[in-house]
């Protein structure tokens, strides 16, 4: 997926979850719901299946997942008698439809919560899915949705991460390597040292950082994701404050001023280079590193395309801005897409839709569909993907390293502050004094602030 439409499809997922709200449904016991979740799946292992008990209703968010998703539920239902039903809302239009469903008889048995925002909606209406089989099959937690009491309601499975992608054949040829990059002053030290070398090495470090609009989301939206994502961690913020510090902006700087000295881009044409021309720098073997994301990735490799780089020449590292313990980040991965059960559904349409759910994530066949279909896939049983960026994101991931959360859906008024941002970035690069830092520090904080009373009120 290109990453513009990543963005949109994510700010206007978060504004859809947030005009959510609980509806009445058919009713069943709280200890039918919790012996439900508790009991073991009768698909215990991908080779054998359930008896055929209870129904599911799956409402599905991801209209691209449709077609793949009729096909699996057709198949389990043939391998074992349960029947699985799949409705796909019209893109956009998944909370009008959600409610709607949840108001009848025979509501939705899967269903999808977006963020924080929707799981206030929905939390008496999610089943906790902590002890579940199905929770034991995660790779990360760093996905999932948690309430107030800590209780697991709704699963991320499946996501998409930004990082910088690096041309590893041409960091070697630089005399450098991967294992030397850990964290901001390494990373510096090598861009350094390219960028001091690039007329001899006939490359340089970074690929033009466009404020173009058809790059500017790659550092207003995903760059500025850094210092929001490490206040937010700092301060437990899990939903759009009406405030933000600013704590971490040094660090913002200090990534910036990399992208902007260690290129051969010149820092006062930046409002006119585009996405494209850096796309190009990068697969035309004209820079090293290269801020994008996992969705980039056919766009170079793949024989459709101009460039067909060689996959093995190709990885992504975090974004490292100088944070203490940034040593072990990991990519910066987020998702819209959290599984949550319906507790008001039938102690047999619970159980049936654990089964189902358990299935797709460890039977080798369905689980291989989820990947080929979603990309990064959280658990034990999925095949690895085909993409080289994703499987480097899960490798970061299964080493312990933390995930860093798309802080960003919490941008209030999204469009708006991203251009103060933009237009402030645009300056400061022209004539990077710290005089022109302190704009963009103010379109940051005071932008925030200006941008969530407009939404507000």
């Amino acid at each position: 997926m290109k990453a513009k439409k990543v963005l949109s499809l994510t700010v206007a997922s978060a504004m859809a979850a947030a005009m959510l709200a609980g509806c009445g449904g058919s009713s069943s016991s709280s200890e039918a719901a919790s012996s439900a979740a508790e009991s073991t799946p009768a698909s215990s292992t991908a080779e054998s299946t359930p008896a055929a008990a209870g129904e599911v209703y799956y409402l599905n968010f991801k209209p691209e997942f449709d077609e793949a998703l009729q096909g699996l539920a057709q198949t389990y239902t043939e391998k074992t008698g349960v029947p699985v039903k799949v409705v796909t809302a019209a893109s956009g239009d998944y909370a009008t439809t959600l409610n709607a469903q949840m108001g009848k008889d025979g509501a939705p048995t899967i269903y999808n919560i977006g963020n924080m925002s929707g799981l206030k909606d929905w939390d008496s209406y999610a089943l906790d899915l902590s002890d579940t089989p199905l929770a034991g099959e995660l790779t990360t937690n760093d996905f999932n949705l948690y309430n107030e009491a800590g209780e697991l309601k709704a699963m991320g499975y499946c996501y998409e991460s930004f990082g910088i992608i690096v041309n590893t054949k041409l960091l070697a040829d630089a005399g450098h390597s991967l294992d030397e990059i850990t964290n901001f002053d390494s990373l510096k030290a090598v861009a350094d040292d390219i960028h001091a070398r690039a007329d001899e090495l006939g490359f340089d470090a970074f690929t033009s950082a466009g404020l173009d609009g058809s790059s500017s989301w790659r550092f207003s939206g995903h760059l500025a994701n850094m210092p929001l994502f490490y206040e937010f961690r700092d301060d437990g913020v899990n939903e759009q404050p009406a405030t933000v510090t600013g704590a971490y902006l040094d660090n913002f700087r200090n990534i910036w001023d990399l992208y902007i000295t260690d290129s051969a881009a010149d820092p006062a044409s930046l409002t006119t280079a585009t996405g494209d021309q850096a796309e190009a720098e990068f697969g035309e073997g004209k820079a090293v590193f290269y801020q994008n994301g996992t969705w980039e990735y056919a766009n170079l490799v793949t024989d459709e395309t101009k460039f067909k780089m060689n996959a093995d020449d190709l990885a992504m590292i975090p974004i490292y801005c100088g944070v203490e313990g940034e040593e072990k980040a990991g990519l910066c991965s987020g998702t819209e897409n959290c599984w949550a059960v319906n507790s008001q559904a039938s102690e047999e349409d619970i159980q049936a839709s654990l089964d189902f759910l358990y299935w797709m994530v460890t039977d080798a066949d369905a689980s291989a569909v989820m990947v080929e279909q979603l990309g990064a896939v959280p658990f034990k049983s999925c095949p690895a993907s085909s993409n080289k960026f994703i499987v480097d994101g899960n490798e970061l991931l299964s080493n312990g390293n933390y995930a860093v959360t798309w802080a960003f859906n919490y941008t209030p008024n999204v469009d708006s502050w991203r251009s103060t941002m933009v237009t402030a970035l645009a300056a400061y690069s022209t004539d990077p004094t710290d005089a022109n830092w302190e704009q963009v520090v103010s379109a940051y904080v005071d932008g925030w602030a200006i941008e969530y009373q407009t939404v507000k009120g």
